[in-house]
């Protein structure tokens, strides 16, 4: 019987470069890092703790979205005679009115969309257009304005009630925005700023609003 021929096999590494520190060219100021390659490590992981104790401290007391209906705004107190006529509204300080979105106008609901955010329905809390746009408008002078949805309005009058304008607030405004959006429908989210949002003096609330300056109900 013939002998079968055995064939080597042959074996593949890969090798890997080796990256050494003394390769490396550093400038002169910068040379005591090469001796000290575990300085570098801890730095990044002193960045990092700081990071996460700074996003810890950012949302340690966020409200949750469901407290939009779970505990519902305060509302005036509406005094009416026999037949249903309103004679008199007592409040503090924000006269408010709810009313429901599905007996408001269609055109309404439409303005305020088109005049305070026209992609309310296709973006979820966030505007990235928009905020870009505002920000091009305001850095080249053309006027001052604003990139918040109307989520992002929502959850500031309702949710954080705090009036600064720094960014850890805005970092606030957003994740809560999305976590709103999560929640609630979108028609929801309408009716709800349309009841929330002031539209000047002690007008809280667009039923409110329309007694006042129209002497008539809002779904008239």
């Amino acid at each position: 019987m013939a002998k079968k021929k055995k064939h080597k096999k042959n074996k593949f590494h890969l090798r890997l470069p080796r990256i050494h520190l003394e390769n490396i060219k550093l400038k002169p100021k910068f040379l005591w890092l090469r001796q000290h390659p575990k300085f570098i490590v801890g730095l990044i992981g002193i960045m990092f703790l700081l990071s996460l104790a700074w996003v810890v401290y950012l949302f340690r007391d966020i409200p949750n979205p469901t407290k939009l209906t779970r505990i519902p705004a305060p509302v005036s107190t509406q005094i009416l005679d026999r037949n249903g006529k309103l004679l008199y509204e007592i409040f503090q300080d924000k006269n408010r009115t709810p009313i429901k979105i599905t007996d408001l106008p269609d055109y309404v609901k439409q303005a305020s969309i088109a005049i305070e955010d026209k992609n309310f329905y296709s973006h979820h809390g966030i505007d990235l257009v928009g905020v870009a746009r505002a920000a091009l408008h305001t850095l080249t002078g053309q006027r001052l304005e604003g990139g918040s949805t109307i989520t992002q309005q929502l959850v500031k009058i309702a949710l954080l009630d705090d009036p600064s304008r720094t960014v850890s607030r805005k970092i606030r405004e957003a994740v809560l925005a999305v976590l709103t959006e999560t929640v609630y429908s979108k028609d929801q989210i309408l009716e709800l700023y349309l009841n929330y949002i002031p539209y000047g003096g002690t007008a809280y609330g667009i039923e409110s609003a329309s007694r006042q300056y129209f002497n008539k109900s809002a779904k008239d």
